[in-house]
C-alpha cells in the first residue's frame, strides 16, 4: 500500500510539473534554415557581425564626424530640420533620406550626432543585407564580400552621409539575397517579407535606380510563374516609390512631367558615353559635372578594371559548380544598375555606381576565394601571394583616395560654415533669405532660406527676391566681385570666406554698418 501511495504521489507530481513547464518554442519559418541545411553556428553569426563593426568604426575613425554637411545633404536634412527652411527640393530627388535622418535632424543641429547615427545605421544596413545570403555561400564568402564592399573608399565615405545612394546598394543587396532564397525555398513566406522590405529602401531612397535594378529580378519572376515572388517585388516597389508618385501629381503635374523634370536637370537623358567621367571621378571627386581634367593614375583606377574580370571569372566558376542562378543573378542586377550611370547621362559621381558595386562584391569574393582554395601545391602559396598583394594595394589605395577625399570636403565645408559665421555679424540673421553661389549649404548652416532665380533649383524671381528684402535679411552671394543682378546692384558689398556678399540695405540699417 506504501508503494502504490508513493507512485501515486509520483505521478501527481509529474503531472503538476508539466503542466507549471514552459513549453517549448517553436522557431518562426523565416528564423530556420532552408530545408538541407545546417543550422548556422553562432561563430558563422560573428563573422557578419564584425564586417559591418569594423566597417561603422573605420567611418567614424577616417572619415570624421566633425565633416560639415553638403550641398545635397543640406537640402534633404532641411526638409525635416527644425534648424533651417526646407530647401528647393527638385524633380529627381526623392525623401527616404530626409525620413531616415529625421530621428535626429527633427530636433538637432548637430552634425557630428547626425554622422555617428548614419554610420551606426550603415552598418546595421549592411549586417542585414549579408544575413540575407546566408546559404547561398559560405559565411566566410560572404564576409569577404561585405569586406571589399566596405572598404572601398566610395562606401565609407558615403556610409555616413545623408546621401541616398549608399542605402539603395544595402537595399539591392538584400532584395537579390531575399530573391534567391525565395527562389529555392518555395514554401518559405519569410524571404518575401525580406524581398517587400529590400524593394520598398531602393525605391524609397531612389525609385528610378529600383527599376533599373529590378528588372532582371521581375525577367526571374515571370520565367518562374511565381505571382507570389512577383507581388511581392511589386508591392515592395510600390510601397516604397508611393510618396514619390504622389508628390509628382500633386507638386510637378503628373508623374511624365515629373519624369521629363528630372530627366532636363540631369542634362537630358540619352545616349551618353559616361565610362571615362566615371573613372575621372575615382580620384576623389564628388560630382565630376562637367568632368573635365585628366584620369587619375594607374594605381588608383585598375581595381575598376579588375572588378568585371573577377565577376567574369565567378561567372564560369558557377557553370562549373552547376550553381549558376546565384551569382549570374547579382551580376545581371549590377549591370542593370550600372547601365543608366555609364551610358544614359552626361556626367558622373562616383556614388552613383554603389549599388552595382555591392551586387558585385559577392560574386568577387566567391572568385577570389576559389582562386585561393583551388590551387594545390605550389601553386596555391603563389596563389594566396597574388590575392593577398593585389588586396594589400587595393587597400591602401583606397584608404589614401578617401583620406585626400575627406581633407577636402572638409576644408570645403568649413568655408561655407564660416561664411555663415560672417554673414551673421553682417546682419543676416534668422529669419534671413540667401540666393546665388553656394547658398544652399550656407543657408542651412545660418539657418536662413534659400532661393534661386535661374538654373535647376529656379523658385524664385528678383522682383520676389526685392519684395523679401524689405521683410527680413536678403543676401547675394558670389565667389569674385563682378557686377551682381540688377536687384542687388544698390546693396552693400562684403568680403567673406565663400567669396563676396552683398547684404540688402534693410539687413545692414537694422544691424549696424556692415
Amino acid at each position: 500500500m506504501a508503494r502504490a501511495s508513493d507512485a501515486a504521489a509520483a505521478r501527481a507530481g509529474a503531472t503538476a510539473l508539466s503542466r507549471t513547464r514552459t513549453p517549448a518554442r517553436r522557431t518562426p519559418s523565416w528564423a530556420r534554415p532552408p530545408a538541407g541545411e545546417a543550422p548556422h553556428k553562432p561563430t558563422a553569426d560573428r563573422l557578419l557581425m564584425a564586417v559591418p563593426a569594423a566597417f561603422t568604426l573605420l567611418q567614424l575613425v577616417l572619415v570624421r564626424a566633425g565633416m560639415g554637411l553638403g550641398w545635397d545633404e543640406s537640402v534633404y536634412v532641411s526638409q525635416v530640420s527644425g534648424h533651417a527652411p526646407a530647401a528647393f527640393f527638385s524633380a529627381p530627388r526623392a525623401r527616404g533620406i530626409s525620413l531616415l535622418v529625421a530621428p535626429i535632424a527633427s530636433w538637432s543641429s548637430s552634425t557630428p550626432l547626425l554622422r555617428v547615427y548614419l554610420a551606426v545605421m550603415s552598418g546595421l544596413g549592411l549586417y542585414w543585407a549579408l544575413r540575407a545570403w546566408r546559404g547561398l555561400f559560405p559565411t566566410g564568402v560572404l564576409a569577404a564580400g561585405g569586406a571589399l564592399f566596405a572598404s572601398l573608399w566610395i562606401t565609407l565615405f558615403y556610409g555616413p552621409q545623408a546621401m541616398p545612394n549608399y542605402w539603395g546598394a544595402v537595399g539591392a543587396l538584400a532584395a537579390v539575397g531575399f530573391v534567391l532564397h525565395a527562389h529555392r525555398e518555395r514554401d518559405r513566406r519569410g524571404p518575401l517579407w525580406g524581398l517587400a522590405a529590400g524593394a520598398a529602401l531602393m525605391a524609397w531612397m531612389r525609385p528610378t535606380d529600383a527599376v533599373w535594378v529590378t528588372v532582371p529580378l521581375l525577367v526571374l519572376c515571370l520565367r518562374d510563374r511565381r505571382p507570389r515572388l512577383l507581388l511581392a517585388l511589386l508591392g515592395g516597389l510600390a510601397a516604397g516609390a508611393a510618396e514619390w508618385i504622389v508628390e509628382a501629381y500633386v507638386r510637378y503635374g503628373g508623374l511624365g512631367a515629373r519624369l521629363s523634370a528630372a530627366s532636363r536637370i540631369q542634362g537630358g537623358l540619352g545616349l551618353h558615353d559616361a565610362v571615362t567621367d566615371q573613372l575621372r571621378s575615382l580620384g576623389g571627386r564628388a560630382l565630376c559635372r562637367p568632368c573635365t581634367g585628366a584620369v587619375p593614375s594607374a594605381p588608383v583606377i585598375a581595381w575598376w578594371f579588375v572588378l568585371p574580370l573577377l565577376a567574369a571569372a565567378a561567372l564560369v566558376i558557377a557553370v562549373r559548380g552547376r550553381r549558376t542562378t546565384a551569382t549570374a543573378l547579382p551580376l545581371a542586377c549590377a549591370v542593370t544598375a550600372a547601365v543608366p550611370y555609364l551610358f544614359l547621362i552626361g556626367y558622373a559621381a562616383p556614388r552613383f555606381l554603389l549599388p552595382a558595386y555591392a551586387l558585385l562584391a559577392i560574386p568577387v569574393a566567391d572568385a577570389l576565394t576559389h582562386l585561393v582554395t583551388a590551387a594545390a601545391g605550389r601553386w596555391r602559396l603563389v596563389a594566396v601571394t597574388l590575392v593577398a598583394v593585389g588586396v594589400a594595394g587595393h587597400l591602401a589605395v583606397q584608404f589614401a583616395v578617401l583620406e585626400v577625399t575627406v581633407s577636402r570636403t572638409t576644408a570645403d565645408h568649413r568655408v561655407w560654415a564660416d561664411t555663415a559665421v560672417q554673414l551673421r555679424r553682417l546682419g543676416v540673421r534668422p529669419p534671413c533669405l540667401l540666393t546665388g553661389g553656394d547658398s544652399v549649404p550656407v543657408a542651412f548652416s545660418a539657418g536662413c532660406a534659400s532661393a534661386y532665380t535661374a538654373g535647376h533649383d529656379a523658385s524664385t524671381t528678383a522682383a520676389a527676391l526685392a519684395r523679401t528684402a524689405h521683410r527680413m535679411p536678403v543676401a547675394f552671394l558670389t565667389t569674385g566681385p563682378d557686377r551682381p543682378p540688377a536687384y542687388a546692384r544698390g546693396w552693400q558689398r562684403s568680403r567673406v570666406a565663400d567669396g563676396y556678399v552683398y547684404v540688402a540695405p534693410a539687413a545692414v540699417g537694422e544691424h549696424g554698418q556692415a
